[in-house]
């Protein structure tokens, strides 16, 4: 739970500021979003500035994989999630998202270097059922489709292109690279396509919805899914997506949209059944089940500790020697 825990509570924050992002639908898209990703990277580097924390400059092919994880995950996404809204109930494009950890289960361990876990692919579906009975279905033409699959590729990429620089970036890294590099590609759309002076016709509102999203649902939302994802690998963070539709349905019920119906409830067991079969650790060869939740280095054997002579110094570096059983052995540590 202690490297779970950051990813949960990431999802929850991306889950319950789904009422917040409705009321930026009216808002200039990539010029509200510019200047929230752009919030969020001066947050994020002066945060780390202060922790202390390295920010390593990207180099190679590390450039594209971040830059793939800013226009996937936070330039395309938006575009799809509002397009997509045009074409088909919100339900539609919700459901589409949900899929993700399947894609993540799959797709995940083989960037990773290891094979598919079993118990993720059989808990993925669990928790997508689950989120499509809290989200329910809706209405959508073909374009509908279209849209909700590129928003679910997209989130998927998010996690996805993230896997082959998290362990040189880390969480820190590669949210602060993702995010300064999705707000210029946007700053670049807002010129090309809104024009800079749309930002005028935002309300007061509307920046408050913006600064909440880049300090929480942005800045402190990437940095605990990160975590997560290089801790327990991106097959077992992807179920925790299915915790983002609890969190929405929640936090509706709590500003004002009544108590769930009985499908959403029976969404939220399946959600939890999904979780706790797929996010069990793994059983230990030769040991019950939770004691090894990943690969570990075998201990080293136990060696005897001979009595130090005058001829025979001890130093921390100089290993232990035994005996030899002839005169033609050696002594070998």
């Amino acid at each position: 739970m202690r490297d779970l825990a950051p990813g949960i509570v990431g999802m929850v924050l991306v889950g319950s500021s789904v009422t917040l992002s409705r009321s930026l639908v009216d808002a200039p898209l990539f010029g509200v979003q510019a200047v929230r990703y752009a919030l969020a990277a001066l947050l994020l580097y002066g945060l780390a500035r202060g922790a202390r924390v390295p920010i390593r400059a990207p180099r190679g092919r590390e450039w594209l994989w971040l830059g793939g994880v800013a226009a996937t995950g936070l330039v395309l996404f938006n575009v799809a999630v509002v397009r997509g809204v045009a074409h088909a109930e919100p339900a539609v494009i919700a459901v589409a998202v949900a899929c993700a950890p399947v894609l993540l289960g799959v797709i995940g361990p083989l960037l990773e270097g290891r094979g598919p876990s079993r118990r993720v692919l059989l808990a993925a579906p669990v928790v997508v059922t689950g989120a499509v009975l809290v989200e329910g279905t809706g209405r959508t033409d073909a374009a509908g489709v279209g849209w909700a699959a590129l928003a679910l590729g997209c989130e998927a990429g998010f996690t996805l292109l993230a896997v082959p620089v998290l362990r040189r970036h880390g969480a820190w890294g590669v949210s602060l690279h993702a995010v300064w590099m999705g707000a210029v590609m946007l700053a670049v759309l807002t010129v090309c396509v809104e024009g800079p002076a749309e930002l005028v016709t935002v309300s007061p509102r509307q920046w408050a919805a913006a600064g909440y999203l880049a300090v929480m649902v942005t800045a402190v939302a990437f940095l605990l899914w990160y975590r997560t994802v290089a801790a327990v690998g991106s097959g077992r963070a992807g179920l925790l997506t299915g915790v983002a539709p609890l969190a929405a349905a929640g936090a509706g019920a709590v500003t004002g949209g009544g108590v769930p119906e009985p499908a959403v409830w029976l969404g939220l067991a399946v959600v939890v059944a999904g979780l706790a079969a797929g996010l069990r650790p793994e059983r230990g060869p030769g040991g019950p089940a939770g004691v090894l939740s990943a690969p570990v280095t075998p201990p080293a054997p136990a060696m005897s500790v001979m009595p130090v002579t005058s001829a025979t110094p001890a130093t921390s570096a100089t290993p232990v020697t035994r005996k030899p059983r002839s005169a033609h052995e050696s002594t070998a540590p």
